[in-house]
């Protein structure tokens, strides 16, 4: 082949890969994942629309962050969220167990581990104005709420300004 035909190659090869950028921008926005536990329980994992999440201790949160969810730059009325989690109920047993590593130790672990539970919930998303990270708050009796904005948590205008101590009561509805 002549290398006037590979110029022509190389140049039509570029002009079909720039063909397919856009320069408008993308309806979806790249979002980190944080979660807030406002519970006694453990979540050892979770995801938000497949997206995972740092597992987070009994009433902790908004450390870690996981990058990325998705969210769509323009709120839409009806958004909704699927979040899946692992919960610990006896989030810190470990102090007693055996050595890690020994073989002692993974059998207190399996036995352990028989209590986790799965849960899986669709919730809505409320509307904003400005699409920002997924911020995935656990609440007491598997309640899930999920905010897509660029508001920080403690600001009046956040939906969901909970107490990170929240009782679990003793009868779930």
């Amino acid at each position: 082949m002549s290398s006037s035909w590979r110029v022509r190659g190389w140049v039509l090869g570029g002009v079909v890969m720039l063909s397919g950028c856009s320069s408008a921008p993308s309806k979806m926005l790249a979002a980190p994942v944080t979660g807030y536990n406002h519970t006694s329980s453990a979540i050892n994992r979770f995801t938000v629309n497949g997206a995972s999440g740092a597992n987070v201790g009994p009433h902790q949160g908004g450390g870690s962050e996981v990058c990325c969810g998705a969210v769509p730059r323009a709120w839409t009325p009806g958004l909704r969220a699927i979040v899946e989690w692992e919960k610990d109920p006896n989030a810190r047993p470990s102090a007693k167990w055996p050595p890690i590593g020994t073989d002692a130790y993974r059998a207190e672990y399996k036995k352990h581990a028989v209590q986790y539970t799965q849960h899986s919930v669709t919730v809505d998303i409320p509307k904003y104005e400005t699409a920002g990270a997924l911020k995935v708050h656990f609440l007491p009796c598997d309640q899930v709420r999920v905010s897509a904005d660029n508001i920080k948590r403690g600001n009046p205008a956040y939906p969901y300004n909970f107490s990170m101590n929240m009782e679990e009561p003793k009868v779930c509805q």
